[in-house]
């Protein structure tokens, strides 16, 4: 008696075949894309905490010119978190500025300061 192959198998292979190939080719694709999705991630969460310093300190950290606020864009990154951390002990007195840096964790700020340091 002669066994015929099932109606499809030959198929069934090739499809299975094609369909790992596709995976493996996806998940190779989303290995190398993975990383610029994480560095978009992360530039726009930052951008996010420096958007909360807008309001008195100006977009990207340029104040109006002729205003008492300071700009932010361009101090070095070690003067900025010097100044944010004296805010947040209370060694450099403020209106505002000492509440706020306390809402922030020590590694959004050195975030910030990173940020801010950045801009020209």
């Amino acid at each position: 008696m002669n066994k015929l192959p099932l109606h499809g198998s030959r198929g069934s292979h090739n499809s299975l075949s094609s369909g790992l190939a596709r995976a493996a080719g996806l998940v190779l694709a989303l290995s190398l894309v993975a990383p610029a999705w994480a560095n978009d991630s992360q530039r726009l969460r930052t951008r996010a905490l420096a958007a909360t310093c807008a309001h008195c300190h100006g977009t990207d950290g340029h104040a109006v010119a002729g205003e008492p606020l300071v700009s932010l864009a361009g101090l070095s990154k070690d003067h900025l978190l010097t100044q944010l951390l004296a805010f947040r002990t209370g060694q450099r007195p403020a209106t505002i500025m000492h509440q706020i840096t306390r809402g922030y964790s020590q590694e959004q700020l050195e975030e910030l300061s990173v940020y801010f340091a950045a801009l020209k």
